[in-house]
Formats: C-alpha cells, structure tokens, sequence
C-alpha cells in the first residue's frame, strides 16, 4: 500500500548521489489513519444501534457510511491495479462486502471493511515513521562549517558545499562537518553516534575524523576527504533508507498468495453464476447461489487465522516490555537462524565504570580515588564523570580544586592544598581492555585508575538462551578495537567476533550472511548500528539509551533493555506460527465445505453467514490463547 521511502536508483547503479539521499514522504499516515477510525466509529455505532433495537434505516445507514469511509481508498486502489492487469484482495473484499450488503448482510461486510481499513492503517504509520526517523539521522552532520583560507581567515559555509581539498577549523564542542583528516591540533572526538566506541578517542595530525562525530576541548584543523555526499552520515541514510524500502516488500503468507486466491475467486463466482443459467436455471437464483458462494469462500476467517495469533504474540511481548511493530516482524521472528550482537550499550552497559585502582607505595585506593574525583569533578569527559560516580558510591568527600583546566587529548589538573594534581591517561597502556588514567601529585606517581565498560550481568545467560533456540551461536558485530571486542566475547560466551567496523562494515556483513541464507537478527542500540539493523531481517533495538534512529529503524524495540527476552521473543514467534498454520487448517475446511455445500446442494443463505462468521470466531478465538502470560514463559 505504501510508497517507496527513497530514491535509490543511482546508487544500485552503481553511481553516488549528488546530494545525501532525500526521504519521500507519502503523507497518506494521517488521512489513511482517519479514514481507519471513522470507520471503526461508524461500524461499532452501526452494531450498537442494531443490539439495541434500532429502526433499521438507521444502523443500515452507519454501516454502509462505513462502506465509504473504510473502503474507498482500497476500492481505488484495486480498479488502479487493475489497470494494471492485476487483481489483489483488498478489491475482492470490497466486491464481497458490496455483494453481501446486496444480499442484506450488511454487517458482515462492514466488518470485512474495518479490518482491511484498519490494517493498512497501520501500515501507512509504520511506513512514515521510518521515513521521518531516516529523514532526521542528516541533523547528526552540522549544516555549516568555518572553512579556513590560505591566509588562516574562516568564513561559515554549507557543509554540503565542501569538496576534498578543503580545510575547516572544528572548535571545543562542535560537531565535525565533513569526513577528514587532522592536519592540525589534538582533541578528544566522541565517536560513539558513528562507531560505537563508549569513551572518546584522541585525534591529532594524521588522524581521521568522520562527519557528525563531537570534538572536544581542543580546536582542530581538518582537511576535508569525501564530499557531503559520501560521507558516513549520508551512506548510512542511503543504506536504512535502502534496506527499509527492500524489506518493506516482505509479506505475510495469505498476503503472498492474495493474486491468485483473488483470481481464483472472481473466476469461480463467475463459473457459478453463468454455468447454471447454461443449464436453464433462473437468473435470481443463479445470482443468489454465486452471491453465497463470494461470501463463503471470501478470506474473513482466512486472514483471521492470520492475524489474531501475531496480535496476540505482540501483545504478550509488549506487557513484558517488548514492542513489536508489525505482525510481518512477529511473524518472521520465528524464522531466526542467527543473531548478532552489538556491543556498547548492547552486551554491555554503554558507561566506563572504575574497574581496578592501583595505588602507589605509601597510598590506598580509596587515596586514588578521592584526589581523582576532586580534580574530574570538574570535568564533563566520560571518565571523569565515571570517577567521580565511584567516589560518590564509596562515600569518599571530595575536597575543593582550585585552577582547574583540561588538557586536550591529555587529562586534567588542579591546585589541591597548594600542590598540583593531574589526572592523565597511562602512558603505559596495559590493559587495552579498558582505559587506564594515572594520577600525580607535583609529578609524583600516586596510582593508576583502570575504566571499563562493564558486561550486563544478563549477557551471557542471553547468549546461551540464543544459542540454543537458534542452534547456531550468535557473532558480535562491534566499533570497537579488537582486544576490547574479545574480552566481552570471552566473558559472554560468543564465539565469532568482528571488529573495528565502522556502519557500512555491520551492514556489508549482515548483508552477507542474508545473502548466504541466514536469517539474521541484528540486536543494537546506536546510529552505528542502523544500517546493519535495517538490513537484518529483523532488527532488535534497545530501548533504555537507544538513539532515536536506531529505535525507528528496528523493527522491534526492548524497552526494558531486558537481554532475557530475545529467544523469548524467537519462541512466541514460533508459537504463533504454529497456531496460524492450525488456523489455516480450521478456515480451509470450513471453507472447502460451505462451497461444496452450494454447488452440490442448496446452502441456505443464514447458514452460508453462520458457518463462514463461526469460521472467523473460532480461529479468533483460537490465536487468542497466545495472550496467555504461560505463552511467553515458557
């Protein structure tokens, strides 16, 4: 129902956009989802006006109101296909819902109207939120820059009117305009929005630094490498813009057999209209006879069987604080064969903590600790917030720095009782596990402080979980260097590790493994991880420090950031498939029957509504049990 999210023809050509890739927004969200609500509106007063004893021409005129409000669009659409030469189930059920009005049945019709009504709604919704949320990852890269002239004057320019060669001067706090390379300086660059990377890294000459990333205290001169139009931010826009469109073409099943069970149908009723007026039968009767036959043999309990058990599972998943967006993403959850794991803010918390203190001869920790945090208490890098949290948590009193400043790239210092304290990074980096800072005193080695970020106590318990309800282990897709990658492995229990990759290389190799027949579920929570998220089957975001591209990009979101609940959800999945597989089963003979019934024999025409509404209401009721707290216990 949906239009295309963007235009990608240039890149599957094989050629660069001229500008980052615009998003094409349908704006039919809106009048799509009141059309959907007016007809709810009008069905529910039409069934309440007739339980209550209304005169007939009354709930006969709210109902067929809702004919129009619910079915215009989708009627529209059907005669478009068919000038197409295509013939789809949304037409076939406004044809059937006519036909059963034309008969009397105006209810059952206006129930065929909500559903379709209702469901494409919702579709149109998912489908602008995904265009918008893509739309707005272009404000991670500033729309102007100072560009820097041969005799060190700056003028403000569009980023986007930047070209290789140029050079830019980035101040303390600026996001960087245009992937480059340092010529100049030495800052601290917070890298975490494109790589993942929990603690800012230090840039200096010859370093590269990537559009939208955050500098720092330090002022750096960048010589600009790739135009706006290749930098990481636009090739993650193209890459979710790109993976969103292909994956909005997968289906459900009834959905994948729609064009040949809806030419099926019309040419069946046809064939029992005209063979018995052939054969000298009445010109009422044949029409009453082909009238029952489109009303038995339309889907109503066919695309109930469908729908109840995945309305059911997400419901089930949502109280316990997993919201799936679409019945399509239930459905294919089931189908998972592998799972890869981000890592910061994933498998991890996100935060450096204090991990190890090593104090010097004559010291304690809680020394360390306690003239560290005096002097960070003043600092806004990660670390120094991380220190400072751990003095706190110890009760230590912090006491008062005079001339504080911050070294870029470097540490920080102040006057504490008339000697100078500096907290510095190691320039012995032991453990590239972590992050090591040193403390001195009027240059005297007083301990080293070691900052990790810490592995969520669920983690490993998840990975095992997946493992087995996959059969395959699952891989950790990270930013991060690689000795940092394999200590997380290690203490998590994953056993394949990629790492130091930037977006495109999650994505390339998601892609890959689609390619070679996996069903890949991608599990993160960054803009890093959007590309790779899109292009996943399935693509798990973690709601609780999740970036809102990350978040609109997934096609399911753990808000809790509870790990437990990924096989879990793969199990439910599978569960639902299994009822809608009984379903099927249950509507296909109740079907098979009540058009044997009219073509062999006479079937009465409250019987036809009897049997195909009974039809809808077990298999209704059947996908309901997945709404059953046990279902997703177990």
């Amino acid at each position: 129902m949906s239009a295309p999210l963007t235009e990608v023809s240039d890149r599957r050509q094989g050629r660069s956009p001229a500008k980052p890739p615009s998003i094409l927004v349908t704006g039919a969200s809106l009048p799509e989802v009141r059309w959907a609500a007016l007809s709810l509106a009008l069905f529910l007063a039409g069934w309440v006006s007739q339980l209550l004893g209304a005169p007939p021409a009354i709930w006969w005129a709210l109902l067929l109101a809702c004919y129009v409000a619910g079915g215009w669009e989708p009627a529209l659409a059907g005669l478009r296909a068919l000038r197409e030469k295509t013939l789809d189930v949304d037409l076939l059920m406004i044809v059937a819902a006519i036909a059963a009005a034309s008969i009397g049945q105006v209810f059952d019709g206006a129930l065929l109207i909500v559903i379709f009504a209702t469901s494409g709604s919702l579709e149109a919704i998912v489908t602008q939120r995904t265009a918008d949320s893509v739309s707005s990852l272009l404000n991670l890269a500033p729309e102007r820059a100072a560009l820097l002239a041969g005799d060190g004057s700056t003028s403000v320019v569009d980023t986007s009117a930047l070209v290789p060669g140029n050079r830019i001067l980035v101040r303390p706090g600026e996001r960087v305009g245009a992937d480059g390379r340092v010529i100049e300086g030495t800052s601290e660059v917070d890298q975490q929005a494109i790589t993942g990377e929990s603690i800012p890294v230090v840039r200096s000459m010859g370093d590269d630094v990537l559009s939208g990333t955050v500098n720092g205290t330090g002022a750096l001169t960048v010589e600009v490498t790739r135009p706006a139009s290749e930098s990481v931010v636009a090739r993650i826009v193209a890459m979710v813009a790109e993976a969103s469109e292909t994956k909005a073409k997968t289906q459900l099943f009834i959905e994948k057999v729609e064009q040949r069970y809806s030419i099926g149908v019309v040419v069946a009723t046809l064939l029992v209209f005209t063979i018995p007026l052939m054969f000298g039968e009445g010109f009422e009767a044949a029409l009453l006879r082909a009238i029952t036959f489109m009303i038995v043999a339309s889907p109503c309990a066919v695309v109930l069987s469908t729908m109840p058990p995945l309305l059911a599972a997400l419901a089930t998943a949502g109280r316990n604080g997993v919201l799936v967006k679409t019945a399509t993403v239930m459905e294919g959850l089931g189908r998972t064969s592998l799972v890869a794991f981000d890592k910061t803010g994933t498998l991890t918390e996100g935060d450096p903590e204090v991990a190890h203190i090593t104090p010097a001869h004559g010291y304690d920790a809680s020394d360390v600790l306690r003239m560290a945090g005096a002097v960070e208490r003043y600092s806004e890098h990660p670390l120094g917030r991380a220190i400072v949290r751990a003095a706190t948590e110890r009760s230590l009193e912090l006491p008062p720095v005079d001339a504080f400043r911050a070294t870029p790239g470097m540490g920080v210092s102040g006057e504490l009782d008339g000697s100078t304290v500096t907290v510095e990074r190691s320039t012995q980096q032991r453990d590239r596990v972590g992050t090591s800072v040193d403390l001195h005193i009027d240059r005297q080695f007083i301990g080293t402080i070691l900052l990790v970020d810490t592995v969520r106590p669920a983690a490993s318990r998840a990975v095992a979980a997946v493992t087995e309800v996959t059969g395959a282990s699952p891989i950790l897709l990270t930013g991060d260097n690689a000795v940092t990658a394999e200590h997380v492995a290690a203490a998590t229990g994953v056993t394949d590790v990629r790492s130091e990759l930037l977006p495109d290389g999650k994505a390339r190799i998601v892609q890959e493994l689609e390619t070679a027949g996996e069903r890949v579920m991608v599990v993160g929570d960054g803009v890093n991880d959007a590309p790779a998220l899109a292009s996943a089957t399935t693509g798990v975001a973690m709601g609780g420090h999740g970036a809102d591209l990350a978040l609109d990009s997934a096609d399911v979101v753990i808000v809790r950031d509870e790990l437990d609940t990924i096989p879990k959800l793969i199990r439910i999945s599978r569960r639902a498939h299994r009822y809608v597989v009984a379903n099927l089963i249950i509507a296909a003979t109740f079907i098979t029957v009540l058009i044997a019934w009219d073509l062999v024999g006479t079937l009465p025409l409250p019987l036809a509504v009897a049997g195909h509404e009974g039809s809808t209401v077990i298999v209704a009721l059947n996908g309901l049990r997945l709404l059953s707290q046990r279902k997703w216990d177990a």
